[in-house]
């Protein structure tokens, strides 16, 4: 601010002396009326001159007054905060003076429980040597007498409190495991119809039998053929199919009703409707397949295994129904999974899967190997694998979830009522009976019939004429008694052999 004044000052004095200088210079001529007007207008232009001096040195002092002011102001302030710096420098300096001194203290004292320490020590020594050399033994060894004596002393009343112990936890250990298999199957329980190998569809007019029959029995041989049942006309407002296959006789009833409806019963009309309802069933079963994994909780299961599992519809162990015996099981599972601690999503899925070998049909095996087989081939989780490989025992249980999936599935197939009849061998033995027909060139289809008194043999004529008819079915005959030779009854073989041209216009 200073030299912003000084600078100022020195402007205005080069200014008045630049002026005074021009005034010298500047020559003065005038007539004598014209004098009087000039002197007049340099009076004028100086006294201008001097005002604005004048007035530029009263602004410079002016504010040289305010800096000088504000300089003052500011040492000060300046003076002030010193002051309390060095006041904080002498509070801060006795604040050390007092923690050094504590610390001092501090050391002192630490020192002299040191050696407080140091001579109970010395004293629980002497102490320890004088009562050993009193005594005649070690510390070690009347530790070990007195624990001994103890022992002694309490070991009757140990045994005791032991034994009640162990008889308590069994106790309990029973009743809550009554309690939580009875938990179990009450989620489980489920309502099902039990169904065996005949369905029965009533009719309201006789006639319908004689047309179903149709001229010299083409009908009914055509639809045993194209459906693979057996037709029992004989009981009064009844027509009754019989087959070992529920897939096959669920097919042939719906066949059968809409051929009731349509009134066109016809071979030709007969396989159309068997064709379409084939597809048809698929569908259903599809669809049941997917009822039970939403209703059991699993909704991300392959489309092919969702349509494996809808075969459980119309397949049944021992007379129980596979739908109802899974769904059952699972819930008798999931409800021990939760009571155990188990992990609930593989005990899940172990249920939902266990029997899944049983509708593979087309290999050979146990369905215990051809469920495993199937779980690997689509990369299940091992967990889930182990639980199906060994719900029969097939191998140790390798897993808590196995367990629990063994007994669920022994909870839901020995329950009374669960199972009316063992008919899986019978069903074997069928299924068998077919396998063999097949096995041989030229031999189309095979189906049992009257629950395996009958099986009927459909030829394709364009690999066999009649005479190789003959002695495939003579071939047929002799290798089924290699495999049955125990067989109950008689077994009718039929070969049939027919040739059918169709030609179409256009």
């Amino acid at each position: 601010m200073l030299s912003v004044l000084k600078t100022i000052l020195s402007r205005l004095e080069k200014i008045e002396k630049q002026l005074d200088t021009e005034k010298e210079a500047i020559p003065v001529q005038v007539t004598p009326k014209a004098a009087p007007v000039a002197k007049l207008d340099l009076s004028q232009v100086n006294q201008e001159a001097k005002a604005i001096i004048i007035e530029a040195r009263d602004e410079a002092f002016r504010i040289k007054r305010e800096a000088e002011d504000k300089a003052g102001k500011l040492r000060q302030e300046i003076l002030s905060i010193e002051q309390r710096v060095l006041g904080k420098e002498d509070a801060v300096d006795k604040k050390i003076s007092q923690m050094e001194a504590g610390e001092r203290e501090l050391n002192r004292k630490e020192a002299s429980i040191a050696g407080s320490v140091a001579e109970a020590d010395k004293l629980r020594t002497d102490l320890i040597t004088k009562l050993e050399s009193v005594a005649h033994m070690t510390r070690e060894e009347a530790k070990k007498l007195i624990l001994t004596a103890v022992e002694d002393k309490l070991k009757e009343e140990m045994a005791k409190r032991i034994r009640e112990a162990e008889s308590e936890a069994k106790q309990e250990a029973d009743t809550k495991v009554r309690e939580i298999l009875i938990d179990a199957m009450r989620h489980g329980a489920t309502d099902y119809v039990p169904e065996y190998t005949v369905s029965a569809l009533k009719i309201t007019d006789e006639d319908f039998k004689g047309r179903i029959i149709g001229k010299e029995g083409r009908n009914i041989r055509a639809f045993e053929m194209a459906t693979g049942v057996d037709v029992d006309l004989d009981e009064e407002g009844v027509i009754r199919l019989s087959s070992f296959d529920s897939v096959r006789r669920e097919i042939a009833r719906v066949t059968l009703e809409k051929l009731l409806r349509d009134g066109r019963i016809q071979p030709v009309r007969i396989e159309e409707l068997v064709r379409q309802t084939k597809q048809e069933v698929e569908r259903v079963m599809f669809k049941e397949g997917e009822k039970l994994c939403h209703a059991v909780g699993v909704y991300n299961l392959p489309s092919d295994k969702i349509a494996l599992l809808g075969r459980f519809k119309f397949r049944f162990s021992y007379g129980q129904n596979m739908i109802a015996h899974t769904l059952e099981e699972t819930k008798i599972g999931i409800a021990l999974a939760h009571e155990l601690g188990a992990d609930v999503n593989i005990v899940r899925l172990g249920c939902l899967l266990h029997d899944i070998g049983k509708v593979i049909t087309d290999k050979e095996g146990s369905h215990v190997q051809l469920g495993v087989e199937l779980l690997k081939k689509n990369g299940m989780p091992q967990a889930v694998i182990d639980c199906v490989a060994s719900h029969h025992e097939d191998i140790p249980f390798p897993s808590l979830e196995a367990v629990i999936v063994y007994v669920a599935d022994a909870i839901s197939g020995s329950r009374p009522g669960a199972r009316y009849e063992n008919i899986d061998e019978y069903v074997k033995r069928l299924s068998t009976l077919e396998e063999v027909a097949t096995s041989f060139p030229g031999i189309e289809k095979a189906y049992a019939l009257q629950a395996g008194r009958e099986l009927r043999v459909i030829v394709d004529p364009g690999k066999l004429d009649d005479a190789a008819m003959t002695v495939v079915t003579r071939k047929i005959r002799d290798e089924i008694e290699k495999k049955f030779p125990t067989f109950p009854g008689q077994i009718k073989i039929t070969a049939i052999r027919e040739l059918r041209v169709v030609e179409t216009v256009h």
